[in-house]
């Protein structure tokens, strides 16, 4: 784990580490010997978590590939897909996944010779791309291959971005002058510097970009001196270094408010906060460890008198969603640790109570005062109610 770490914080030469495989496959087919190709083992029988960096880090476990029957198209697409990105690195083309699956169809639809290596399907290539970031300890952006990820829309009255270009020159953003509209970083928040006006009292990450829009709407920014975030259900990559870099370069204490429900713990907020196993690579720049969970609290519930839903363990989401519950408390290394005995308190009172509440019926503790969910939340901040 330690040598996988201290890879992360180097620069690494992508085309110089791709050749040298290369040649090592071509040396092991000289010799008669299988070429072997290993990957981190993203999953969560992998992962780890240490309180004091606050993300999931990966352990030395490998997906070991070998040449044979079997994997010979895998090994062939690898070397195939690679080669597409280091052309791209070598020119500074950049593209999404879906473009680089029919850049593929594409080149295999002219040449012949390379129609056994042809996908039925993008995740067929997604699985291939995913495989060389692991195999290389890179980001998939380092490869010049981005996501369709927004950071979240994004508001404030006393927050400048200045982003760095792909050609160097500089674009800056003062967010007041955007009115209404959001400002929604894309999906390489490494490229951009953060400058407040003045000092920043906190930073709110809303779950629904919807209900954030809300907020802003009816003055939340020009009320309160903070950021306000909208995330969009499962954060993105986007989201999660956005909030990572909010979190390094302003240093203000970050609160997320979103629904009471096992899939918010697991697949929002957990995501958010400590990254997840399936990107063990990336939650390093990834997650913001410091994010603090604002509710809905099961406290909420009674205190407000909110309004909530039964869960239906007849219905098979509801029942994958209890399940899953119930593994991330017997296995991930995240809800196991001590330091977070507070979310994993929440875990076991939904599998209790088997209800779930949505951050939307904050709207029905006052219905004529529109700006109620406001207030309660100030007030959550203010007296110290999250975990």
């Amino acid at each position: 784990m330690a040598k996988l770490l201290k890879i992360r914080e180097l620069k690494i030469d992508i085309p110089k580490e791709a050749k040298a495989l290369a040649e090592q496959m071509l040396s092991d087919l000289e010799k008669s010997k299988r070429p072997v190709l290993e990957a981190v083992k993203t999953s969560l029988d992998n992962s780890f978590y240490e309180p004091k960096i606050g993300y999931l880090t990966p352990g030395d476990k490998v997906v070991r590939t070998e040449l044979n029957v079997s994997s010979v198209q895998k090994l062939a697409r690898v070397v195939f897909i690679l080669e597409i990105m280091l052309r791209n690195l070598d020119i500074g083309a950049v593209n999404t996944k879906r473009e680089l699956y029919y850049i593929c169809k594409g080149l295999i639809k002219g040449e012949k010779n390379l129609k056994p290596l042809d996908f039925e399907d993008q995740v067929e290539s997604d699985a291939i791309i995913d495989f060389i970031g692991d195999m290389l300890r890179v980001y998939r952006e380092e490869l010049n291959c981005f996501a369709n990820d927004r950071g979240g829309q994004t508001y404030s009255q006393n927050l400048i971005v200045t982003e760095t270009l792909l050609d160097g020159s500089k674009a800056v953003i003062d967010l007041s002058t955007l009115g209404t509209a959001p400002f929604q970083p894309k999906n390489k928040p490494q490229s951009l510097k953060l400058k407040i006006k003045k000092k920043l009292d906190f930073c709110l990450v809303i779950e629904s970009e919807g209900t954030a829009n809300t907020l802003q709407s009816m003055g939340f920014t020009k009320r309160n001196n903070c950021i306000l975030i909208g995330a969009g259900g499962v954060p993105s990559n986007g989201v999660r270094g956005w909030c990572k870099l909010i979190q390094e370069q302003i240093d203000i204490p970050i609160y997320f408010f979103g629904d009471l429900d096992a899939y918010t713990m697991q697949n929002i907020f957990r995501t958010l906060k400590a990254g997840s196993a399936s990107s063990l690579i990336r939650n390093a720049d990834f997650s913001a460890p410091s994010v603090r969970f604002l509710g809905v609290l099961p406290d909420d519930v009674k205190k407000y008198d909110l309004p909530y839903y039964n869960v239906k363990e007849s219905d098979p989401s509801e029942q994958r969603s209890l399940k899953k519950a119930k593994d991330a408390i017997e296995n991930d290394p995240f809800f196991q640790d001590k330091k977070n005995k507070g979310l994993t308190d929440i875990l076991r009172w939904l599998l209790k109570e088997k209800i779930r509440c949505e951050q939307q019926s904050l709207f029905s503790v006052d219905p004529k005062d529109p700006i109620k969910m406001e207030k309660i939340i100030l007030e959550k901040i203010k007296r110290g109610s999250y975990v």
